[in-house]
């Protein structure tokens, strides 16, 4: 079979990080395959297939497509030679329609006035001849994720692309959409095209990759047929020691209550209720995990906890004193801590740097702070601290944070906010987008933090996370519980109908 894609001894150093993110790497892709190119964040993946886009130059090395090397200075070359790219972070204008976006720069015109309609029909017909249906009208701003994702991948078939990269496709997708994007990439293989699938999640590898390669310290560690690789051979390729992909953790010692909702009722941002009188507890020393599909009132309610959003009707109580109209700064200095579901918009700030970014929610406290005056020293020595007791790599005092990896911008978050040993930590997706090594990490850090006594609020969408992390589970369906349940006897699909809907009749959905 055809090589569609053969990178040769590609090199990038990046100095303004000190970071040699390829490291000769070498890699083909044969023509018609789904091609999973994984290993834990920082590996180089992204950088190797910015190279192969025309967004990073190679210091050295070969790029070669359908068999002819090829110069690719600029995404235009790329796009020319029949590779598209979908971004972890869509590349799309809110404001624009469906059709707007796919036609960007190739838009039907007569006499030099824009044809909507003929706009409009052409993006109909491309989404009909790859089966991926969409209104071409609707507005980016107003769909969800999964439906953005695929006007990113129109786009790139709208400008012929033979070469798709998909970066990342499923980090911020819900289990269905998942399912639906792995047919959606199976299909497109099977009429010829050629994926690679840069990702980390290694089940969804299985499902849908005939070949993998596996980078770790931005070098090729090597490649294998899907088929004849296991799981725990793909996560120990990646890590480099072999995995704990089951978290052996001691049995929970709850104690008194730390927080608790009562008949609190939340509203979205149209005003509709999307928390419905809704009443739980959370004890020190447990994970109380929080299921459900995304959408079902999970966001509101979190953003109600921490204080980012105004409760509509009920209470909230921490160690037993009210704080539903508390600010965000009171909370925290009670000692609630916040991983949220968006470590880009919310947990950090990427146009500071890395100290400003742990001291952010204590800069007040003397520690670092002197008579209005931030103690920059202070600042680096806790910066410090916490690049070694977090495994932050590529990280430095005083250092950029946007050129870190998903994976140690996370880690960012978490040294943050388990620092100080808060009473209770709300735990937001806080292992969406990250990579096996990295889920590890978390997954550690966090059962580490009941074990000295925080009570944890954990809202996943990733059903193994949440049997595997709590010690109760809850499942909201439209705003209201559905049912709670014990995750040592409880299945996943008894968890997956009450996600549905169902509810719990004897103790069963």
């Amino acid at each position: 079979m055809t090589n569609a894609v053969e990178l040769r001894n590609i090199t990038k150093f990046f100095p303004s990080s000190n970071v040699l993110a390829n490291n000769n790497v070498s890699l083909d892709v044969r023509q018609g395959e789904v091609h999973a190119l994984v290993g834990e964040n920082g590996a180089g993946k992204t950088t190797l297939m910015n190279i192969l886009y025309g967004l990073h130059p190679p210091d050295s090395g070969q790029i070669f497509v359908n068999g002819t090397e090829v110069q690719v200075t600029h995404p235009d070359d790329a796009i020319r030679l029949g590779i598209g790219m979908v971004h972890q972070h869509f590349k799309l204008v809110q404001s624009f329609t469906i059709a707007e976006n796919i036609m960007l720069g190739m838009e039907p015109n007569r006499y030099g006035l824009l044809q909507k309609r003929d706009e409009a029909d052409q993006v109909r017909e491309l989404a009909n001849r790859f089966g991926l249906p969409v209104d071409p009208n609707a507005r980016i701003k107003d769909l969800p994720v999964g439906m953005q994702q695929r006007v990113e991948i129109l786009k790139a078939l709208q400008r012929e692309a033979q070469i798709l990269i998909l970066d990342e496709p499923t980090a911020v997708l819900t289990p269905q959409e998942v399912k639906e994007l792995l047919a959606v990439v199976r299909n497109l293989a099977e009429r010829g095209r050629t994926i690679i699938f840069i990702t980390h999640k290694l089940v969804e590898v299985k499902d849908v990759a005939d070949q993998l390669s596996v980078m770790r310290g931005g070098k090729m560690i090597g490649t294998r047929n899907v088929a004849d690789t296991s799981i725990p051979e793909m996560a120990s390729m990646m890590v480099g020691r072999p995995v704990l992909l089951d978290l052996d953790k001691k049995p929970a010692k709850p104690g008194k209550v730390v927080f608790a909702c009562e008949d609190v009722t939340v509203s979205d941002t149209s005003g509709i209720p999307a928390v419905r009188h809704l009443s739980f507890e959370v004890r020190e020393g447990e994970v109380l995990g929080i299921a459900g599909v995304s959408g079902n009132g999970q966001t509101e309610l979190v953003e109600a906890i921490s204080g980012m959003r105004p409760v509509d009707g009920g209470q909230m109580l921490f160690s037993d004193q009210p704080i539903t109209h508390d600010s965000v700064g009171r909370r925290r200095n009670r000692g609630m801590a916040h991983i949220p579901e968006d470590r880009i918009k919310i947990g950090l700030n990427l146009e500071t740097n890395l100290d400003e970014n742990l001291i952010v929610s204590r800069y007040k406290w003397p520690e670092f702070n002197r008579m209005g005056f931030l103690i920059r020293s202070a600042m680096s020595r806790f910066a410090a601290d916490s690049i070694k007791q977090f495994s932050i790599a590529a990280a430095r005092p005083g250092g950029e944070i946007a050129t870190l990896s998903g994976g140690n911008m996370q880690k960012v978050v978490l040294a943050r906010e388990l620092a100080g040993d808060p009473k209770f930590v709300i735990a937001n997706q806080p292992t969406r987008g990250l990579d096996v090594g990295s889920i590890e990490f978390v997954h550690r850090a966090l059962i580490a933090a009941r074990d000295k006594g925080a009570g944890i609020l954990l809202v996943s969408v990733e059903l193994d996370e949440i049997m595997s992390l709590s010690d109760r589970v809850i499942v909201l369906y439209r705003g209201e519980i559905a049912g709670e349940v014990d995750p040592q006897t409880v299945t996943q699909e008894e968890i997956g109908l009450l996600m549905g809907g169902s509810k719990l009749v004897a103790g069963k959905p």
